[in-house]
């Protein structure tokens, strides 16, 4: 009969363990773990080995090889190694692979060895080297930890987001520390090293000696320490052979234990007791394995969210049954399903044995218009992987312009983003894509690109007229548009040019222009300008005063209102202002003027073309009633009511309008009868209204 209790073994005095294989490695290693550097993930995440790294009993021509493995050791990717020398391997948060080079640089490589990125720990490092780096984790993500050949150290707390900190010298160090770790207290990362029988605690601003509570005497060095995985609880071995337990703060001992062992282990490390929520410390000499624990761990974390779940899955390509998670946990298809799909779609497009055609098809047939999914994000990783016509393809798929034209701009497909543009009807789009446009092209390839886009060139002019007056006029030149170039130098002639020379030769341009673009008014009307200014000039030099950039009418009232009659009538002959027009200026200059004589000779010079009620008019304006009745006596019989009324002879107007028989005239003098004075000249009009009434 078996025994039972037979691969038992005690453990202290109330006791017993024993150990078994849950499962064995699928890994077929060719050397010994000894011989490589090894990062687990946590949460039984992938194992990464780099084997024959830079050993001096290697051969030199043999390069390292790094391998990436499951949990169970299935192979997932390998790859010779081509950079610089490894100093520490670790994996991110994101379980992304992290190697340490001598030099300083960060190398990043994906599950399944793909390379993602590089980053350099500083210039310092680059200068003095590794010693010994640590990567870490945090609630804000993943960090490196570095010491260099000069003793310092340096760290960045999140590689997502690299904000590099040089910690503060340690006074007197001459070599490495005995050993050392990083601590995360209130948000902020520490450093903690032992240097002989002292601790130091490095801030970003200081360096401090601290000593743990309750260490037994007689410690000459701390040969290993190691944090838990929530940096709440410390682990110090000291070469006393004592195992010192207590808090990361260095406040509070928990316990201590004498191994009776005083060489250095080759590795310390937390873990938790099944079942319990108490901690322990395993401690690993070369052949031998050590538990030490009696830490409770009050707080649980729960690290490994249901999202980081999914994460995982996506990563080793387990989509389907990534899906079914979110489908039996009922998740919203923008943070399940959808997510999921869009991450398979983008592995699809790296699978270049299949056409461009098949993979796009499967794509859309798959995803469809799934919510939560960018054909956008799929098609820049298509590109990212060389595949440039899949990715527009796929582009065919999304519906939103605005996400379709900042990667075909990024390919260099400008034409089909500037088409893609002026279909989504956006003018800020269209803009944002010919400026691009207009730095990548020559001017001519512009112009002829803009010529096959009408509503393109229609707004690339408006923005032109603002910013780039001498691109409008290219433009001009290459449509032949005489008419545009025509305006554009009358707009010229007053907005650039100062000197009369400089504006008469613009304007002569743009005559000739309107003469191209058989447009005879426009030519003429601009001739007239030109010789309009140049007589201004001389009117400025003879007379004095201003005159330059004045209208026609302006210039001849100008003239007249500084005495200047006979010069208004010539100008006016010269530039053959109608005699209504020239009477009107003339009328209105003298009544601002109130030279009244001149305004009685003026108008007895002949007969006025306008007639005499504007006088009477222009007059009362002026508050000038005597000299309105002047002309009041003078203005035809047509509007005799109106000039009558204005001058306030209400009777004579009724008598007129009596005369006349003419209904609305006689309702217009019966509107301006006021009161008892007014009163006979009411009845008058009513009388005649009657007698004609009976006729």
């Amino acid at each position: 009969m078996d025994c039972y209790t037979a691969n038992w073994n005690p453990l202290g005095d109330s006791a017993f363990y024993r150990k078994y294989e849950l499962y064995s490695m699928d890994w077929d290693l060719k050397e010994e773990l000894r011989d490589c550097l090894v990062a687990a993930a946590p949460y039984g995440g992938p194992v990464a080995l780099l084997r024959n790294p830079w050993r001096k009993e290697k051969a030199a021509s043999v390069r390292p090889v790094l391998d990436i493995y499951s949990a169970s050791g299935m192979p997932l990717a390998s790859l010779l190694w081509k950079s610089g020398p490894v100093v520490s391997l670790g994996w991110s948060a994101e379980e992304e692979l992290l190697c340490v080079q001598e030099d300083g640089a960060v190398l990043v490589y994906g599950l399944h060895g793909d390379f993602r990125r590089h980053f350099s720990m500083g210039n310092e490092v680059l200068q003095n080297r590794v010693l010994d780096a640590r990567i870490f984790h945090t609630e804000f993500g993943s960090g490196v930890a570095i010491l260099t050949g000069a003793h310092r150290f340096t760290l960045s707390a999140n590689v997502g987001d690299l904000k590099l900190r040089r910690m503060p010298e340690v006074p007197g160090l001459q070599s490495a520390p005995s050993c050392w770790t990083v601590l995360c207290q209130d948000r902020v990362a520490h450093i903690l090293l032992a240097v002989g029988p002292d601790l130091y605690l490095l801030d970003h601003a200081a360096c401090s000696a601290v000593t743990p509570p309750g260490l037994a005497p007689g410690v000459s060095s701390f040969l290993q320490m190691a944090v838990s995985f929530t940096y709440r609880h410390l682990a110090l071995f000291t070469d006393t052979g004592y195992i010192w337990m207590g808090t990361a703060s260095l406040k509070e001992k928990l316990c201590e234990f004498n191994c009776n062992i005083r060489a250095a282990p080759k590795q310390m490390v937390w873990c938790s007791r099944p079942r319990s929520k108490e901690r322990a410390v395993v401690v690993a000499w070369e052949r031998r394995l050590m538990v030490v624990g009696d830490a409770p761990e009050s707080i649980q974390y729960k690290q490994l969210t249901i999202q980081v779940l999914l994460d995982r899955l996506v990563l080793r390509r387990l989509y389907p049954l990534a899906i079914q998670i979110c489908e039996y946990l009922r998740l919203p298809e923008v943070q399940g399903v959808s997510r999921i799909l869009a991450h398979w779609a983008c592995y699809k497009v790296q699978q270049k044995d299949v056409s461009d055609e098949d993979v796009a098809r499967a794509i859309n047939q798959k995803l469809g218009d799934t919510p939560g999914v960018s054909y956008s994000d799929i098609a820049a990783r298509a590109y990212g992987c060389g595949r440039t016509e899949l990715a527009i393809k796929l582009l065919e798929y999304e519906p939103r312009s605005g996400e379709q034209v900042p990667l075909l701009l990024k390919m260099k497909r400008s034409k089909l983003a500037l088409s893609k543009a002026i279909e989504s009807g956006d003018t800020d789009l269209v803009f944002t894509v010919l400026l691009h446009l207009k730095n990548e092209l020559n001017r001519g390839d512009f112009f002829m690109t803009l010529r096959n886009q009408p509503m393109a060139l229609s707004l690339y002019r408006q923005f032109c007229k603002h910013q780039e007056l001498e691109t409008l006029k290219d433009l001009y030149n290459q449509d032949d548009n005489h008419q545009e170039l025509g305006s554009f130098h009358i707009r010229a002639s007053y907005a650039a040019e100062e000197r009369i020379e400089g504006r008469v030769a613009a304007l002569q341009t743009a005559a000739d222009a309107f003469y191209k673009a058989k447009n005879e008014f426009a030519a003429k009307a601009t001739e007239d300008q030109m010789r309009l200014l140049r007589l201004q000039r001389r009117l400025e030099d003879e007379l004095g005063g201003q005159f330059l950039d004045l209208s026609l009418h302006d210039t001849v009232t100008t003239l007249i209102l500084g005495g200047h009659n006979k010069r208004a009538e010539q100008l006016a002959r010269d530039f053959r202002i109608p005699d209504k027009r020239l009477w009107w200026l003339k009328l209105t200059a003298l009544a601002d003027l109130e030279d009244w004589e001149e305004l009685e000779k003026f108008s007895k010079s002949k007969k006025s073309p306008i007639g005499y009620l504007p006088f009477v008019e222009i007059c009362i304006k002026q508050h000038n009633k005597y000299e309105a009745k002047k002309y009041a006596s003078r203005v035809g019989p047509e509007q005799k009511v109106k000039a009558l009324l204005l001058v306030g002879d209400v009777a004579q107007a009724a008598d007129v309008a009596i005369e006349h028989r003419n209904e609305a005239e006689l309702s217009l003098v019966l509107s301006h009868c006021t009161g008892a004075t007014d009163g006979a000249t009411a009845d008058k009009i009513q009388r005649a209204r009657a007698q004609a009434q009976k006729k």
